[in-house]
């Protein structure tokens, strides 16, 4: 799947365009932000610096015309982590300009069932996430052009498929 010596940092501090983001996990909780995570299940509120670094380089990555989006493949009911994920984490990334897409799936079939989540960056390279059944981020490993061309289908079919975040949200969320 490597290509090459780049990392997801190194792409990240190159894409030009646009970064797009497939989750299709249920569960992130041991990736990051795993003590907000613990605050909101045990009913606290969120901390005014929650995802604030991110949400920076956001606006920054705006302020140059670039733009950053994503799609959640998932089921409802959600689990504890979505809740989480989508009631602070894009309700706050939203602030900085991310765009978030559901393609909800429940009680149909997954059009993207078995894909990876991935980064595209401005159409021309990505990486591929890896995690561990508990949600743990094992890391990314850059594709080689023959996958991305694979991984920018499935952001089509993605998009195809799926409805802003604010609406699904307004329909099944908090």
């Amino acid at each position: 799947m490597t290509s090459s010596s780049r990392n997801l940092g190194d792409l990240f501090d190159s894409f030009e365009r646009e970064a797009f983001r497939l989750e299709t996990l249920d569960d992130y909780s041991r990736s990051g932000n795993v003590e907000a995570y613990q605050t909101f299940t045990s009913g606290g509120r969120q901390p005014e610096d929650y995802n604030s670094d991110w949400v920076r380089t956001l606006r920054t990555y705006a302020s140059q015309g670039k733009r950053v989006y994503r799609v959640h493949v998932l089921t409802r009911p959600l689990t504890d982590y979505l809740q989480f994920e989508l009631g602070w984490g894009y309700q706050k990334n939203m602030s900085g300009g991310e765009e978030f897409y559901i393609l909800d799936v429940t009680g149909r079939p997954n059009p993207l069932e078995g894909v990876p989540d991935f980064w595209l960056f401005d159409s021309e390279t990505a990486a591929v996430m890896r995690y561990d059944d508990q949600g743990g981020f094992l890391g990314a490993d850059v594709a080689t052009p023959d996958a991305v061309s694979e991984l920018i289908r499935h952001r089509d079919e993605a998009l195809a498929h799926a409805e802003p975040f604010t609406d699904w949200w307004a329909k099944y969320g908090g």
